[in-house]
């Protein structure tokens, strides 16, 4: 596949440590070094990939975008490794002092080509996010070099008609950075429809709007009642899922044929029936 055509995506899956910067960014850069060799289009990470989730994430980790310390330090991996980068998500802090929960889109040379703030803000089930970050209010698609990228964060997938947007917007891939949690309590059969229904989310998300989904979440305990379910996802226009990152820390790599995206949203244009 030439980069008109195929796409080589690395999707990353991590439990972070909390409030350990360097020491989660380390740990993907090294998935990226040693996914390297074939070359990358895209590297996908989870949300809140730098600082882990606990009860205060939303407010001890802010950084502004002209100094964040995580973006420098993935611009230098995207220009070292020449790949474009979706930055999972950072709470952003705006010249105003308001907090958002953002992902950051840089291209091969390290640059800031497209953000997008978190619009579906999770306050439900104990779930305090909105207490704290101010929604967004706008959806983004990147058009880098080898496929037009829509973005979305972890509880969006719950909202089909962002999703509808995006392709409207041009979409042929949607990321999906997520921490996506259930408490330790739950039962263990509650926890397997709990799995099953973002499964579900994820096929769905593809398959109704013809693009490849692509989920990157946080794997494991990452809080004394917090577990995040992992199952990062690559799913593919007809609903397949192509791969399925299970419970593991690893980075799946997997190159994906653009050429097909283009040819259903040709014969089945679904961004202009409402």
């Amino acid at each position: 596949m030439d980069i008109n055509t195929g796409a080589k995506i690395l999707n990353i899956q991590i439990n972070p440590k909390i409030g350990d910067k360097m020491y989660n960014c380390n740990k993907i850069g090294e998935f990226i070094s040693d996914n390297s060799k074939e070359g990358l289009d895209l590297v996908i990470m989870p949300e809140f990939f730098s600082t882990g989730i606990d009860d205060n994430s939303f407010i001890n980790y802010p950084e502004e975008e002209k100094n964040s310390p995580t973006l420098l330090y993935f611009g230098e991996l995207a220009r070292q490794f020449r790949t474009n980068i979706i930055c999972g998500t950072i709470i952003e802090k705006d010249p105003e002092g308001k907090l958002f929960n953002t992902s950051y889109a840089l291209d091969r040379n390290g640059a800031i080509v497209g953000k997008y703030r978190k619009i579906h803000l999770y306050n439900y089930l104990g779930g305090n996010e909105g207490k704290k970050i101010t929604p967004g209010s706008a959806p983004s698609v990147v058009n880098f070099d080898f496929a037009a990228v829509g973005m979305s964060i972890c509880f969006d997938i719950r909202y089909p008609l962002l999703f509808k947007n995006l392709i409207k917007m041009g979409a042929e891939i949607i990321v999906a950075p997520a921490a996506w949690c259930n408490l330790t309590s739950t039962p263990e059969d509650e926890m397997a429809d709990f799995i099953n229904c973002w499964r579900a989310l994820n096929v769905a998300r593809a398959a109704e709007n013809l693009v490849y989904f692509i989920s990157s979440n946080q794997t494991g305990k990452s809080y004394p009642y917090l577990y995040s379910i992992g199952n990062s996802m690559i799913v593919n226009p007809l609903g397949k899922i192509i791969s399925n990152a299970q419970n593991n820390e690893c980075a799946v790599f997997e190159k994906l044929d653009m050429t097909l995206v283009r040819k259903l949203k040709r014969e089945y244009p679904v961004y202009n029936i409402d």
